[in-house]
């Protein structure tokens, strides 16, 4: 199964050495070798780089390591092709304008059967052949109405997202990151575990307050410029070896400036 990695911080930070650590999934400590991407929000837009390529051997993984862009908001994933090809449109995270701004979408699992359950409205249609991008495509539509005449308010957004997330969950194991600039959406459900199971967590996060960088601050890749800095990291398996927290089966999480603001469970099975 492919792997996530999100992060929501209070100020402007850069992944370091968790972009590094996680790309080490990306073909050399595990078999996602079928592509990367990651998306570093800045206010409404968004830089967005990808390849279909494994994350393990890339030079923009290196460089970005070293030389990405500091961020509020980022979404990354690495790739294990089960639908779709190894192609760039293939490949996660997925972007598009809603309402004035970028939203960025990425998935890990398999949705057998999407496109013969769900119709899209035809405003928002797929580049490459994943079920993952035709999944975020069916979440603009339903996102769409709240963003037509203003910005709606976060719990709009977050009933939206938690039907979706419910609706969705029930054709397989369903994991995603969403962001919209302001919020990020985190949802944990189920995946393929070391031992062969498919079992929660789905995803784990990490919430740290950071006063000024230290040995724990920077192992964990935080980065962190200025003080007094709240964050949140989310990713599909811990990064290192400090107290993450498994997200129980079909808990989402929205993330705003480095804090969880709300939290559900969509789904008990």
């Amino acid at each position: 199964m492919c792997e996530l990695l999100g992060l929501s911080a209070r100020l402007p930070t850069r992944l370091t050495f968790s972009l590094g650590a996680f790309a080490t999934h990306g073909g050399s400590r595990d078999h996602h070798r079928d592509g990367w991407g990651v998306a570093f929000f800045e206010g409404g837009d968004a830089r967005l780089f990808r390849e279909p390529h494994p994350a393990a051997t890339s030079p923009l993984v290196r460089f970005l390591e070293r030389c990405g862009p500091a961020s509020t908001m980022v979404i990354s994933h690495i790739r294990r092709a089960t639908r779709g090809e190894v192609a760039l449109a293939d490949t996660h995270p997925f972007a598009r304008e809603l309402g004035g701004r970028l939203h960025v979408f990425a998935h890990n699992g398999d949705l057998p059967g999407l496109a013969d359950r769900i119709r899209l409205s035809g405003r928002f249609r797929p580049i490459g052949r994943t079920d993952s991008e035709y999944a975020f495509c069916h979440l603009l539509d339903r996102l769409e109405p709240l963003w037509r005449t203003r910005t709606p308010t976060v719990a709009e957004r977050t009933n939206v997202l938690a039907a979706f997330a419910r609706a969705l969950a029930q054709l397989d194991p369903f994991n995603f990151l969403y962001g919209d600039g302001e919020l990020l959406v985190v949802h944990g459900h189920r995946r393929r575990q070391r031992d062969g199971r498919i079992a929660p967590p789905g995803l784990w996060l990490l919430e740290r307050r950071c006063v000024e960088p230290s040995a724990r601050t920077e192992g964990a890749g935080l980065g962190v410029h200025g003080d007094s800095q709240l964050l949140v990291l989310a990713a599909s398996v811990p990064l290192s070896d400090e107290p993450w927290r498994p997200l129980a089966e079909g808990e989402l999480t929205v993330l705003a400036e480095g804090r969880a603001v709300s939290s559900i469970i969509t789904t008990s099975s």
